[in-house]
């Protein structure tokens, strides 16, 4: 491996999701971690508590000694940042083994019994499932996550006995093609990141090169409808909710507690009595991805059902921040049109005699741009609408693209645009009884001043 002659590694975007999974493995392996990021947050809060000395200032001065030696030290950056970074240039310069963050995942992914997980929605909670499957299973896995496990507060899971890696293999900037999987799982290949693919028909050859690249013998398991090209020495089952001809689908599904019961038919067996107690429609379908490979891998229908029962969910992937008989708040990552029409679309059939009212924050001008019409589409399917600037992320403004622009193509009558420091206010003078939160950019630091509000009224 890249890294077996190295003492440290630094991270440029540490506090990112994908890079502090790395950074913690890294951590384990007995290595010396430190790194950068724009901003705190909890989590880069919870990796300093963890020995991983982050600084917030892009100086080359605030490197520490222990990273300035370019045989020593590997230098691993995430894409969202920008080519002018002083501490990138800094390595670069130097002579620095300096790779991107996909680049050292595939090194350590395939190492082992790699578990891709890739789709432009559901990849998270799938992937968290699976690791919360395997975990429970006398199989066991290594997890690198897009999300914070609410079982374990973690978005790593660690097991040196276990030859599994699960991972999210991330569509963004093609970094899925770093992984060679073992097994492949896609559920769903959406046109998104069209800054990066320019259309759907790439966005489709993208995927499908990923899947070329799962291993000799090996399986690919993908949502039923999806028609991508697959080499004919792959094994490929499909899975549906519904029993539409898919290889795994749900039977008597019924509601149950916050979740839902329900039976899974495979191409083998039957899998009676799987109770799944968080929310959402979605889930039952992310479940049966899980299920899916779980299956294949010859876990027995007993573990899997005691696994499901206590999954406890990913945060803030249908995330129940408040749950009162009057009020009630959800918190969720959707951030592409198709995602929240399916949000919405579960959050209304739990909850359909309620007033729903959603704060939504756009995540990147291109993306806005690309989709504007979808995305006032789905908005429309809430009652109420609090829209939020755009979180520009790693993007400069693109001309002619704003929050504003979206507003105009929404055909709600009660929304309102409003400014960061603006939005608690206006929830307070809302008074919702059905809130949900989306975004993926910086809205999560509001979920706990509205949580603490709802809990207080």
């Amino acid at each position: 491996m890249i890294w077996s002659n190295l003492d440290s590694l630094y991270f440029i975007g540490a506090g990112g999701i994908g890079m502090s999974a790395l950074a913690r493995y890294f951590v384990s392996q007995g290595k010396v971690v430190a790194g950068y990021d724009r901003v705190s947050t909890p989590l880069t809060d919870q990796l300093t508590r963890e020995g991983i000395d982050i600084y917030f200032e892009d100086r080359s001065v605030l490197i520490p000694d222990a990273f300035r030696n370019p045989e020593r030290t590997l230098v691993i950056y995430t894409p969202a940042v920008p080519e002018k970074h002083q501490q990138l240039n800094y390595f670069r310069k130097r002579g620095f083994r300096v790779i991107k963050r996909a680049v050292a995942l595939g090194e350590v992914f395939n190492t082992g019994r790699g578990i891709g997980v890739a789709g432009t929605h559901g990849k998270t909670s799938i992937s968290t499932m699976l690791a919360h499957i395997l975990h429970n299973s006398t199989l066991g896995c290594n997890a690198f996550l897009g999300g914070i496990s609410k079982n374990t507060g973690s978005n790593l899971y660690l097991d040196p006995a276990s030859k599994f890696i699960v991972a999210e293999a991330d569509e963004y900037d093609r970094s899925f093609l770093t992984l060679f999987p073992e097994i492949a799982v896609v559920s769903s290949m959406d046109a998104d990141h069209l800054d990066i693919y320019h259309s759907e028909e790439n966005i489709r050859k993208g995927f499908e090169s990923y899947i070329a690249q799962i291993r000799e013998k090996g399986k690919l398991i993908h949502k039923y409808g999806l028609t991508p090209e697959v080499p004919g020495h792959i094994e490929q089952y499909t899975y549906s909710i519904e029993d539409k001809g898919a290889d795994y689908y749900a039977r008597d599904l019924k509601p149950h507690g916050l979740g839902y019961r329900f039976t899974v038919v495979t191409p083998d067996m039957i899998i009676p009595e799987i109770q799944l107690a968080i929310f959402g429609m979605l889930n039952v379908e992310n479940a049966l991805a899980g299920i899916a490979v779980a299956h294949q891998l010859g876990i027995t229908p007993e573990v899997i059902a005691m696994a499901l029962s206590t999954f406890q969910g990913v945060k803030r992937r249908f995330d129940v921040q408040v749950q009162q008989e009057e009020r009630i708040y959800i918190d969720d990552y959707a951030h592409h049109p198709v995602e929240i029409k399916a949000f919405l679309s579960s959050v209304k059939a739990l909850f359909p005699d309620r007033k729903l009212t959603g704060i939504f924050q756009p995540h990147l001008y291109s993306r806005t741009r690309d989709f504007a019409d979808a995305f006032a589409g789905s908005l429309e399917m809430l009652d109420v609408l609090i829209l939020m600037d755009i979180y520009p992320a790693r993007e400069e403004a693109i001309p002619g693209v704003s929050a504003s622009m979206l507003f105009d193509r929404i055909r709600l009558k009660d929304k309102m645009l409003v400014s960061r420091e603006q939005l608690l206010r206006v929830v307070r003078e809302q008074d919702p009884e059905l809130l949900v939160t989306m975004g993926a950019g910086d809205i999560d630091k509001f979920v706990e001043p509205i949580g603490e509000w709802f809990r207080k009224r």
